[in-house]
């Protein structure tokens, strides 16, 4: 009898302990993308490569190649984490979307850290400070080139998705922040830079708002337009580079490369020598 009630009992433990058994040995913790990179020997860039001299096409030895100071950063990282850099060009308004479900390790293209931003990602720490300027057509010099007040009522251009819509809204509309949330029928929004320097170009739009160093380089590429005498500084300010929310790890190893890189002067040398590259 009591070896008949030491099996049921010891049978009624096996019962209750072997599914907490089961899931303990069946559980693993979540590899993080840090590991998932190691292990995969590489590490996958998101950009829109229209956008020089942060990252745009150029003819290398012949080859169509995607180079630029970001480009350069992402080498950097890519290097202090011992694996291959690999580059998706996209549309910039995909870029967080393509980070967010994973088709991208992180993303380099110019953005800024907004609070709006910040819900979906993280960021880096701030890798470049940059102003940004108004590219015209050089006919309207004298309608356009002295004051934002005179494109109040033009057709604005911006990339869709980027900080300078919100610029063009603020500064250029006159909306307050929270009225720049809303679609404004006089800033048109679209993918590509280039496609809205081909806008200002052909007279479909009046100006174009970019970065700074990027409206020089399309100003530098195209004879018959400028840049206007007026500038605009975004209080957010500043470009970071964006990973998946919950990659401390990631981040921690990008920020790390961001410090060296700073410490060596690397960026402003990354951003000479991307400038060099631009076909002017």
């Amino acid at each position: 009898m009591k070896k008949l009630v030491k099996l049921l009992c010891a049978g009624m433990f096996l019962a209750i302990a072997a599914p907490a058994l089961i899931f303990a040995g069946g559980s693993k913790e979540k590899e993080s993308r840090l590991d998932t990179i190691k292990k995969s020997g590489k590490v996958i860039l998101g950009t829109s490569a229209d956008y020089p001299p942060y990252e745009f096409h150029a003819q290398i030895n012949g080859k169509d190649t995607i180079v630029g100071f970001d480009v350069a950063i992402a080498e950097e990282i890519a290097k202090d984490l011992g694996v291959k850099l690999e580059i998706k060009d996209m549309d910039f308004d995909g870029l967080l979307a393509a980070l967010v479900s994973g088709n991208v390790d992180f993303v380099i293209s110019g953005m800024t850290p907004t609070d709006e931003r910040r819900k979906n990602v993280d960021f880096s720490d701030i890798y470049y400070l940059a102003e940004h300027g108004v590219i015209i057509r050089k006919v309207d010099e004298a309608k356009y080139a002295a004051s934002a007040d005179s494109l109040k009522d033009r057709m604005v251009g911006a990339q869709r998705g980027a900080i300078q819509v919100g610029l063009a809204k603020v500064n250029i509309k006159g909306m307050s922040e929270e009225e720049a949330e809303n679609p404004h029928s006089q800033v048109k929004e679209l993918g590509k830079l280039p496609d809205l320097i081909m806008e200002v170009k052909n007279s479909k739009i009046d100006a174009v708002v970019a970065e700074l160093p990027v409206a020089k380089a399309y100003v530098g590429a195209n004879s018959d337009l400028m840049l206007a005498a007026y500038t605009f500084k975004d209080d957010d300010g500043g470009s970071a580079i964006a990973v998946k929310k919950g990659e401390t790890a990631f981040l921690e190893q990008i920020n790390k490369t961001i410090a060296r890189l700073t410490a060596e002067g690397k960026i402003d040398q990354f951003v000479s020598e991307a400038n060099e590259l631009v076909e002017y």
